[in-house]
């Protein structure tokens, strides 16, 4: 395999030749063919040179979904540059954090969060010009619009960064992965090939291009040739709309998303026949939620588990194994490794390989792997190994058919009385419950046993939750040693700006003044 078709670089120009006059890209009212697109992306890459940026350099994106966040990536490419897109869900303080960590020259910023920019303007430590997109004070298509476009792509290297997407932070200041042309593109690859998807085929791009479920599923699309509707905001109506009048065949949602869907009144009478492949992520997915959308949109769903460190996916658990009542009990794996991906269990302090069902750590090795995180070597090298693994941080095992389950984080593991027990297992128990909306479990410290575990529950809408009533139900359904000792109910749990539960913000009150290795 040659360099060029390694990169990123010249991505758009085989489809431009190839089919230039055929849709690559729907927005709202926005068509573009791939010949319009390919010289859009040109004339910024020129854009983004007048302006100094180079190779090594960085720019920033701040924006709901919008086409221009895509075509920066590919002209980053060209140039040797990196586009660091930016959640928008981030409070003030930490969406700074993310721009001065990546020293953004240029930022990018939607008509939402003109305001929020603004007031950060001064405290941007590299940041030479703030470009609005979209809205009245449209400059977007005027900065790319008053250049001839660029003919001659940075000679880049496989391993070179030109996305960067920054990790959840639960735990602390977010990290970015640098993304790389050769990791991008075989992750394309490798999704493509098992998903079955095709330059015939349309994807629906509605998760946040701040998250590898929108930039990389982007890209899965643009690789491929595939043509791509994109949404500003998911509204789950909407979505289910767009499936028949677009004819859409791939997608990828996330639970939360699914659960709103499903209770959309009438939505059995949209028509589904032109999906083929419904992906779902991100976190865990109820098994309520699931039943019902197997029940609405039939065997079409693959689940699937992924980390921005892997440019998205890893596995997949395809639709045979949702709909198959001899092996039910997958439904709570995350399937096995796609195409180009091994997975191995290994034990966290020894890094010795665990055998079938033994519990340990997740270690992925693939191509898709990011380069590293940017500006941080020692955090890198913890989580690359020196030949090539990426350690997970989840815990989980690998059972005799290959099937992985995905326990929880490593850190969220609780060691009660020398057992190890994984919240995400008990939380599914609890999640069946009726009466509960929401649930997290945590390790409180014990005297007897050193810690043991706690469930902190959201009821459900209309419902009252009985502590002792739960109790009795995790008794019913688990080991004596894995049951929640006690049952707090709260009015909501702490979340980050992706939606992920703070466990660190549920346990801090219980450990203060003790010593917990993973608070």
């Amino acid at each position: 395999m040659t360099t060029t078709s390694r990169t990123v670089s010249n991505l758009l120009q085989r489809w431009a030749d190839e089919r230039g006059d055929s849709e690559a890209l729907r927005f709202g009212d926005l068509r573009l063919t791939w010949a319009e697109l390919d010289e859009r992306v040109r004339r910024l890459a020129s854009a983004l040179r007048a302006e100094g940026i180079g190779p090594g350099d960085r720019i920033a994106v701040l924006d709901l979904n919008h086409p221009s966040c895509v075509e920066l990536s590919l002209a980053c490419a060209r140039i040797g540059a990196a586009n660091a897109v930016v959640n928008f869900r981030l409070a003030p303080p930490e969406i700074l954090y993310v721009i001065n960590d990546a020293r953004a020259q240029l930022l990018f910023v939607g008509p939402e969060f003109a305001a929020a920019a603004d007031g950060l303007r001064d405290r941007m430590d590299t940041v030479r010009r703030v470009l609005h997109v979209g809205g009245d004070a449209d400059e977007y298509e005027a900065f790319l619009g008053a250049h001839e476009p660029d003919t001659e792509p940075y000679d880049a290297q496989p391993d070179d960064c030109f996305v960067q997407l920054y990790t959840s932070g639960t735990t602390g200041f977010p990290k970015g992965a640098m993304l790389t042309h050769a990791g991008m593109l075989a992750h394309a690859a490798n999704v493509a090939a098992d998903f079955e998807l095709t330059p015939d085929d349309v994807v629906q791009v509605a998760m946040p291009l701040f998250h590898v479920g929108g930039t990389s599923y982007a890209f899965v699309a643009l690789a491929q040739g595939a043509r791509i509707v994109m949404v500003r905001m998911p509204d789950p109506a909407a979505l289910l709309d767009m499936i028949a009048a677009e004819k859409i065949t791939h997608t990828f949602w996330v639970p939360a998303l699914m659960a709103a869907m499903v209770a959309v009144p009438d939505a059995s009478a949209r028509d589904f026949s032109s999906m083929r492949a419904i992906s779902y992520g991100a976190s865990p997915m109820p098994l309520p939620v699931m039943r019902a959308s197997l029940e609405l949109f039939g065997p079409k769903l693959h689940q699937v588990y992924g980390m921005t460190e892997a440019c998205g996916v890893v596995t997949s658990l395809g639709p045979e194994d949702h709909v198959d009542p001899a092996v039910a009990h997958r439904l709570v794996s995350a399937g096995t490794p796609i195409s180009g991906v091994t997975i191995e269990v290994r034990d966290p302090a020894t890094g010795e390989t665990l055998g079938v069902d033994e519990p340990g750590e997740i270690w992925v090795r693939t191509e898709q792997l990011m380069s590293g995180y940017w500006q941080k070597p020692e955090a890198t090298e913890a989580a690359i190994t020196e030949d090539g693994w990426l350690r997970s941080g989840d815990g989980g095992h690998i059972d005799a058919d290959g099937y992985i389950y995905v326990t929880d984080r490593i850190k969220d593991m609780i060691v009660s009385g020398g057992e190890n027990v994984y919240p995400a297992e008990v939380e599914r128990v609890l999640a069946e419950h009726p009466t509960v909306g929401d649930v997290a479990v945590i390790g409180v410290p014990d005297d007897r046993w050193g810690e043991v575990p706690k469930a902190c529950v959201v009821a459900a809408a209309g419902a009252t939750v009985d502590p002792d009533e739960l109790l009795a139900y995790c008794r019913e359904h688990l080991a004596s040693f894995k049951c929640p000792k006690s049952v707090d109910v709260l009015d909501e749990l702490p979340r980050n700006p992706t939606g992920k539960i703070l466990k660190k913000d549920l346990r801090k009150p219980f450990w203060e003044g003790r010593d917990r290795r993973t608070v």
